[in-house]
């Protein structure tokens, strides 16, 4: 499930520091477990950066 209804804004991202100030749109259908370390996949951030995993404090849900 993609499209407006998981667009974030990535305010600040450890995984990829070009990834912030960008939006992209989660692809978790679930809340994040252990797995990803509680951090949420986000994609469709351009072209020469891949999905990343940002904690919620990293994201603005728009």
């Amino acid at each position: 499930m993609t499209g407006r209804e998981n667009e974030v804004l990535i305010v600040s991202c450890e995984d990829d520091p070009r990834a912030a100030g960008r939006i992209g749109y989660v692809l978790d259908e679930e809340p994040p477990g252990e797995l990803t370390d509680y951090r949420w996949t986000v994609s469709g951030l351009g072209f020469f950066i891949g999905d990343v995993l940002c904690f919620d404090d990293e994201l603005e849900w728009l």
